[in-house]
């Protein structure tokens, strides 16, 4: 698979809308655009602008909410699932923005810009930047017309990106703040009422609005990872992630399943999306599953849990991680801390499901040409350098913002050390392999400078293009965020889900996990419909309330929301990691989706642990060694003991009476006080006791069903 096919399948499946497959000059034209605001970006790390933070917003926005409109089409909607998963279309045959798109994108600079141009100030508006400032609840003309407009071109770039689910949860958020004082007065969600100038004042010109912590975290840090994500694999890094993880596992029939998850883990540290996470690892590992004899639907089912994982892992994670961050107040490094033991819970998930299906479906070794991992390490470690620098300097109190930025410097630098001693071709993860064994001719000491210097060029404009679906939502987030400010409609709705758990709740102890078993179901369904950054933001400020009320740890609400978020991506009926992984290995939509649920299950329940108990705190990391690491130990066996009530094995075929005695023996051990894992640990002590009975009473079944679902996976393969 060509990195053009990578890059169109990324596209078609990922959270947002295709973009557009643009020609090579006006591609030119919006890489150097792009380019230039990277060096901008880069240029605000160090030497920030003399008139504040909020100014810096305004021409951040202003320079990237442009491009939405030329990169996007005006009309692009996701297909049914079977019909998306058996291939990308073709790109139309002109692909160009047109003269509407254009003008929309002038349009958007000449609203984007108003608030700082320097013109006089006059009876309808203007003034520069500081005039319009001391506006601030008392707009002139011009300013509620520019800021109207900005409302309406963000709502559309959004409607692009991600399609029409967010622009109408916002517009109704609108209507809200303008007609919620002609509801009566004795309903609860009732308020005052804003009228169209002092809403248009809280979005543009407010730092609750348009220029509020989402798109705050966007200009600062979501962007600065994207460009070093689009740095380290244009150097070659992904591509050496992938090989080092498959030279690893290489002796054993387990393998391809085990380097799967590993790759999913280190890409992680490239593409922040677990979507483009699971196309980049499937184009690479899909033959190699094939070959070891997995079922279509099965190795989807492993490409997608492995690619969302990316999204969960420490270093870097995905973009809410930083949102986290901002809206608790602490330092990026705590919120790490608080993904170290749930991430390791997900891969044992993972890795124990790869095992057993290694078993059940006869999995076969798959030799590759790949040097050891000594060998790899020695010649290519160097990728890996980058990735302490942000833990280090992380640690040392630097900022992320400056951290990544260092980072983003010494993968430049090894990628032109490398340009300069090696002088060959540098593969991405998204390029053709060499087919054969022979080694890629030398370049002249010009041609590899010129070739670095492209690839620099191309991953500085794209870690600025990938964003702009980001930079979008985190704009029209500030509708949702600004109504909720002013009118106060966050706890109103917290309330009303409490009063809904309280009314099917006996006790203190059900009400708060049923008040979280709502929530994890409103977040799930949520995210079907928005991209991971918008479903955190609304979940924050609505549900978020609610679960702080019950007096659960701020910490624990904010991974708990951010688990689901994330895992929204692999839930039926949409699950796009999954329809992306199907159409990769051609299995069917629903039977992959299924399979990546099965992968995951683990990661589903596990975030229940963060809130029901007060020893959930733990799994954040947050208490005494000695006891996160037993709860990460009673967890684990929560993790082993829902792989086998999932994948119906053990160390043979289980019968359903161990099944149900291992899915209700983790359940109870997630609870995580001392009788519950007392009792749990009986029940899946049981299970195994049974298991080992009925295994040796009837030694041959296990090698008969192995082998016919082998024969299964073959042919379905």
């Amino acid at each position: 698979m060509g990195e053009a096919d990578t890059d169109r399948l990324a596209a078609e499946f990922e959270d947002e809308l295709p973009s557009r497959l643009l020609s090579p000059r006006i591609d030119v034209v919006v890489n150097i655009w792009c380019f230039l605001v990277a060096m901008f970006v880069l240029k605000q790390v160090f030497w920030p602008l003399d008139l504040g933070n909020q100014y810096y917003l305004v021409l951040f926005l202003a320079s990237t909410l442009p491009l939405v409109f030329l990169c996007y089409r005006f009309r692009a909607t996701r297909r049914d699932p079977d019909e998306r998963a058996s291939a990308a279309d073709a790109a139309p045959a002109n692909d160009d923005p047109g003269p509407v798109d254009w003008f929309l994108a002038v349009v958007t600079l000449a609203v984007g810009f108003y608030p700082v141009l320097p013109v006089g100030q006059t009876s309808f508006g203007f003034g520069g930047f500081t005039g319009f400032l001391d506006r601030q609840g008392s707009l002139l003309t011009l300013d509620v017309v520019a800021g109207m407009l900005l409302t309406v071109l963000v709502l559309e770039a959004t409607r692009r990106t991600t399609g029409l689910v967010l622009p109408i949860v916002c517009l109704v958020f609108f209507a809200y703040a303008y007609y919620g004082g002609y509801l009566p007065i004795s309903w609860s969600i009732s308020h005052i009422g804003l009228n169209i100038a002092q809403i248009v004042n809280a979005l543009y010109n407010e730092a609750s609005g348009f220029f509020g912590v989402p798109v705050d975290v966007a200009a600062t840090y979501i962007v600065l990872f994207t460009i070093y994500g689009a740095v380290l694999d244009k150097m070659g890094a992904g591509r050496f992630f992938v090989e080092f993880s498959f030279s690893l596992f290489r002796k054993s029939g387990t393998a391809p399943g085990r380097t799967v998850a590993t790759s999913g883990f280190l890409l992680g540290t490239v593409s922040g999306s677990g979507t483009a996470t699971t196309v980049t690892l499937g184009s690479f590992a899909w033959p190699i599953l094939k070959r070891a004899g997995y079922p279509k639907e099965a190795a989807g089912g492993m490409l997608a849990a492995s690619g969302i994982g990316a999204i969960l892992s420490p270093p870097t994670m995905g973009a809410a991680a930083f949102i986290i961050a901002e809206y608790l107040g602490v330092s990026y490094i705590s919120v790490l801390g608080w993904a170290i033991v749930p991430t390791l819970l997900y891969y044992l998930g993972i890795f124990i499901a790869v095992e057993i299906d290694a078993r059940r479906f006869g999995a076969r070794r798959v030799d590759l040409a790949i040097g050891s991992p000594w060998q790899l390490l020695a010649r290519f470690g160097y990728h890996f350098i980058s990735l302490g620098v942000i833990v280090f300097f992380l640690a040392i109190d630097v900022p992320p913002f400056k951290a990544v930025v260092y980072a983003t410097v010494v993968a430049a630098l090894f990628g032109l050390a490398e340009a300069v001693l090696s002088r060959r071709q540098v593969l991405s993860s998204l390029d053709d392999a060499v087919e054969d064994d022979s080694e890629p001719e030398r370049l002249s000491p010009q041609d590899s400078l010129t070739s670095y210097a492209a690839r620099l060029f191309d991953a500085l404009a794209a870690g600025i293009r990938s964003g702009l679906p980001v930079i979008a939502v985190c704009a029209a987030a500030g509708v949702i965020t600004s109504t909720i400010a002013k009118t106060g409609l966050g706890q109103i709705l917290s309330d009303l889900l409490l009063s809904a758990a309280s009314a099917l709740s006996p006790n203190d102890a059900t009400l708060v996990l049923l008040s979280a078993v709502f929530a994890a179901i409103a977040i799930l369904i949520l995210g079907l419909a928005v991209p991971v950054t918008a479903s955190f933001i609304l979940s924050w400020v609505i549900i978020g309330p609610a679960l702080v009320s019950l007096d659960v740890d701020t910490p624990a609400v904010a991974m708990f929301i951010f688990y689901y978020a994330v895992l929204s991506e692999v839930s039926p009926p949409t699950a796009l990691a999954a329809v992306a992984a199907a159409a990769i290995t051609g299995g069917k939509v629903i039977p992959t989706m299924l399979q990546a649920c099965k992968y995951t299950l683990p990661a589903f329940l596990a975030p229940l642990a963060f809130v029901v108990t007060d020893n959930g705190q733990l799994l954040l990391g947050r208490g005494g060694m000695g006891w996160v690491v037993g709860a990460t130990v009673v967890c684990g066996l929560a993790v082993c003991g829902l792989a086998v009530a999932t994948t119906g094995w053990m160390f043979g075929p289980t019968r359903p009476v161990e099944r149900v005695l291992c899915l209700g023996s983790a359940l109870l051990l997630l609870y995580l006080v001392p009788t519950s894992i007392a009792i749990g640990a009986g029940m899946l002590g049981a299970a195994v006791v049974l298991h080992l009975i009925a295994r040796g009473r009837n030694p041959s079944t296990t090698q008969t069903t192995s082998t016919s679902e082998r024969s299964e996976g073959v042919s379905t393969s």
